[in-house]
């Protein structure tokens, strides 16, 4: 294994400690979006008609949601290490200080599993019951995983360049913005007609319609055959592209930042 390698996993190490000492973001992380998938079932979901279960139909944004919540934690984790000391430390020693900010992400990675677990565990004691195989499981958390690592960098690049914690909390207005104005609650086709090019066409949608489709392809609004396939790979396309970018510019501002 080589050294960069070596320093690599140490940092990743060092990060899910601290993810397994920060209990009450842990907390915050999964409670928020079970709340919010409660909420939306109970209370509104009633009024809104959109062709199954409301709770059937919206687990897929709530999750989205839930990688919302975990980025941003991320990105207050980074911050911190900017300015505390951490980062000089690293600087002054012989390790890749840039490793630092892979480990982020691997515990973003591992902490948004556990909380995605808890908010299906939730979803399925309401009624939320997906009808996918093996094959099909596997295509949905590849494709969630794919998600959690684009706004994770991206929530790096934030840390990296804000000046303050609650600089960097503030990431998680944005967060949350993209997953309501998306297909994640309601059917694109219900919005005004000016809303709706953003909708269509922002990165959330084919990814939370891709996850539907292969959670729950039988029922009504889920898309299936070719519109799944198609839908797949621009959700591929969009991850892909997102953690290249904002990989690219977080390592690239990390590189500058004293």
């Amino acid at each position: 294994m080589t050294a960069l390698a070596i320093d690599a996993v140490t940092l990743a190490g060092r990060g899910l400690r601290l993810v397994r000492r920060d209990v009450d973001s842990m907390i915050t992380a999964a409670v928020l979006p079970v709340v919010i998938l409660l909420m939306f079932t109970y209370v509104f979901g009633g009024a809104l008609d959109v062709g199954t279960s409301y709770v059937t139909y919206a687990t897929p944004g709530i999750i989205l949601l839930t990688a919302g919540f975990g980025a941003a934690g991320t990105a207050m984790a980074v911050e911190q290490d900017m300015s505390g000391g951490m980062i000089d430390r690293l600087r002054s020693m012989p390790v890749a200080a840039g490793t630092v900010l892979v480990g982020h992400v691997v515990a973003s990675l591992v902490k948004n599993l556990l909380t995605t677990a808890v908010v299906f565990g939730v979803a399925a004691a309401i009624g939320f019951r997906p009808t996918a195989g093996p094959l099909e499981w596997l295509g949905a958390v590849g494709v969630l995983l794919l998600f959690v690592h684009a706004i994770t960098w991206s929530a790096v690049l934030v840390g990296v360049l804000v000046r303050s914690p609650d600089a960097a909390s503030g990431f998680t207005f944005f967060v949350m913005f993209l997953p309501y104005v998306s297909s994640a609650f309601v059917p694109v086709a219900t919005m005004p007609s000016w809303m709706r090019g953003f909708a269509e066409h922002q990165p959330v949608t084919p990814v939370i319609e891709t996850v539907r489709g292969l959670l729950v392809g039988g029922t009504p609004g889920a898309p299936q055959g070719d519109a799944l396939a198609d839908g797949a790979l621009l959700a591929v396309v969009w991850c892909v592209g997102l953690a290249v970018l904002f990989a690219g510019a977080a390592t690239w501002a990390f590189a500058r930042r004293r």
